[in-house]
This record gives structure tokens, C-alpha cells and sequence, in this order.
């Protein structure tokens, strides 16, 4: 039987099935090793971030330029296959269109990111290597989530 979810976007309708419970702790494994592997490509490193914005360095960009399209790759063939989640609960990635406030959240997340250091998924890897510092960084990333929360419908969308 349809069951009729309440939420502020438009209605959507799912049919109650059983699903897969996943426990939490599974997805520890996972996120150490992405972790792993952030901090032995040295995507950790503000040395490496540094070079990467005064244009001296190749390295951040590599790993740009190798993430970029394996994700592209990923969101194409999540799509073409139509894979569904662990749960069971089909994937949709909806298509985005260009808004010129991405320009501006680009901006303010690269001065965020030059004056810190580090973007969002290395913050944890950073701390995990010993950054103790940049505890103050992920604790200003949170302040700021909440503060998008409590304005974002008083911002442009």
C-alpha cells in the first residue's frame, strides 16, 4: 500500500517494502580508508593545498583531474544501470541547473579552503594524522552548516 511522506518538497509517493538494516559502525571501514588514502596521496597536506593555490604544484590538481571523471563515471553508470542503495531504496541524482549563487558558494568554500587548509572530507583524515588544530576548522564547518540551516530560506535560491 502507497504510503504519502510529509515533507515540504513536492508529494512522493513509495511503496512500504522491507529493507535491508545496515549497521552504522560498517561504515567506519570505508571512511578510515578513504582517510588512508587521503593523507598517503598527501591530500591532507597544506603544503600541498598551498602550492596548489599559488599554481606552483601539479599534485592537487592530479588528484582533481583523476576524481572529477571516476565520479562522473560513478554518477553514469549509478543511472544507466539504475543501482539502488544498500537498503534496497533506488539512487536519484537529480540534475542540477546552473544558479549564479554557485559562484559565490565557490568562492567563499576556496577562501574557506585556502585560508584553512582543508575542504570538508580531508578534515577528519587531518585530525586522524595528528592536526589537532583543525578541530577549530571542523567546528567552524558545523557553525556554518547550522547557519545556511537557520538562513537558507531567507537567502536567493
Amino acid at each position: 500500500m502507497p504510503e504519502t511522506l510529509n515533507t515540504t518538497q513536492p508529494q512522493v509517493q513509495r511503496t512500504q517494502k522491507p529493507s535491508r538494516h545496515i549497521p552504522q559502525w560498517v561504515f567506519v571501514f570505508p571512511g578510515i580508508y578513504f582517510g588512508w588514502v587521503l593523507t598517503k596521496g598527501e591530500a591532507i597536506s597544506w603544503y600541498r593545498i598551498e602550492e596548489m593555490f599559488y599554481f606552483q604544484g601539479f599534485h592537487m590538481y592530479g588528484i582533481f583531474m583523476t576524481a572529477i571523471p571516476t565520479g562522473a563515471l560513478g554518477i553514469w553508470l549509478i543511472r544507466k544501470w539504475r543501482v539502488k542503495a544498500l537498503n534496497g531504496e533506488p539512487i536519484d541524482i537529480p540534475k542540477k541547473q546552473f544558479h549564479k549563487g554557485y559562484i559565490l558558494g565557490g568562492f567563499i568554500f576556496g577562501l574557506g579552503w585556502a585560508l584553512t587548509g582543508a575542504c570538508p572530507g580531508p578534515l577528519y583524515a587531518q585530525i586522524g594524522a595528528g592536526f589537532t588544530i583543525v578541530i577549530i576548522t571542523l567546528l567552524s564547518a558545523i557553525f556554518g552548516t547550522w547557519v545556511y540551516s537557520r538562513w537558507k530560506d531567507k537567502l536567493p535560491h
